[in-house]
């Protein structure tokens, strides 16, 4: 079978993944990943196990093997071992002006006709009041979390 990445690891990176695997002190993913990598070597007296043998041996789906091959030729050994950082960088939907207003509002008297805030009460109130232009009223129970808060 033709194989799209192939694995040639340097005899650090063989040692490394030895000792690594050896210790036994890591995420049972990257304990994972790093025999995946050993069975993979296709350099000169490495296993160059098929993707049939490694999915078998370590109970493992075809493409995870694909994938772990694939980073680390495209991305190196340390890519291949490891989760990646997620690329989504979360903006804040409350400042600290907002998450004030917020925590006064849920604090004070409810509406008339009601016993206490509930959170969808509490972003139509945000709106109207112009403290924020948007925000579900998720990002609010978070906010509210977060500081502790219960409305409740």
């Amino acid at each position: 079978m033709y194989q799209k990445y192939v694995t040639k690891l340097t005899a650090e990176e063989q040692q490394q993944l030895e000792q690594l695997i050896s210790s036994g002190i890591a995420a049972a993913r990257t304990l994972t990943h790093a025999r995946i990598l050993l069975k993979s070597d296709r350099s000169p007296g490495g296993p160059s196990w098929s993707y049939n043998q490694i999915c078998e041996a370590l109970d493992v789906a075809p493409l995870t093997v694909m994938k772990v091959r694939q980073r680390y030729v495209e991305e190196g050994l340390a890519a291949a071992l490891y989760r990646k950082k997620p690329d989504r960088e979360y903006e804040r939907c409350l400042d600290g002006e907002a998450e004030a207003h917020l925590i006064a509002l849920a604090c004070s008297e409810p509406p008339e006709g009601r016993e206490r805030w509930t959170l969808r009460l509490l972003q139509k109130r945000m709106v109207e009041l112009s403290y924020i232009e948007s925000v579900s009223h998720e990002s609010l129970r978070t906010t509210l979390k977060k500081m502790n808060l219960s409305l409740g």
